[in-house]
């Protein structure tokens, strides 16, 4: 199983002193999964499908927040929702069933607004775990080590073997 890449968005983020963002570039796939197809498990067996790990089904945090350990891939199982990406001065999205983002870890993201649907899950490359940070004036310069640390998956979570994901990021963003 292979989801649909034809309308991916690239969105790159700069450090704003808090959020380390990433030269990386979140991807959002548009419609992945057509919207009537897209469930959870639906979800799951794509990220399974393109070798990335799918861990849990849940909504978004509510606040500002970035994983310095692991990138992250979102996918919207059901509902619509407004995603901030880039932290506070960051960009607002909209998104719904059947849309996947990519996060690459130091990417900080928070829910503004969802339907009572709205459901994600979530998964992450082979071998990475993710922790939880939220700007905490201690959490530089050990997250940006460990944001270098992160390798960079060998597959896409929506395509497998091929797709945007290593065309822009093994490519240098």
């Amino acid at each position: 199983m292979t989801g649909k890449t034809t309308d991916v968005m690239a969105e790159v983020f700069a450090d704003d002193g808090t959020f380390p963002n990433s030269r990386l570039p979140v991807l959002i796939y548009r419609e992945a999964l057509a919207g009537e197809a897209a469930d959870a498990e639906a979800m799951e067996a794509l990220f399974a499908a393109g070798g990335w790990s799918p861990q849990w089904r849940a909504g978004v945090y509510d606040y500002h927040h970035y994983h310095s350990t692991a990138h992250e891939v979102l996918g919207v199982a059901s509902g619509e929702a407004e995603i901030m990406l880039g932290g506070p001065d960051g960009r607002v999205f909209a998104v719904a069933a059947g849309d996947v983002i990519v996060i690459p870890a130091g990417v900080a993201h928070r829910r503004i607004s969802a339907s009572s649907d709205f459901l994600v899950v979530g998964g992450y490359p082979p071998g990475q775990d993710w922790n939880l940070l939220r700007g905490a004036p201690g959490d530089r310069p050990k997250a940006d080590a460990e944001i270098a640390a992160v390798p960079l998956p060998a597959t896409d979570p929506v395509s497998g073997a091929k797709g945007p994901l290593l065309q822009k990021w093994h490519a240098g963003g």
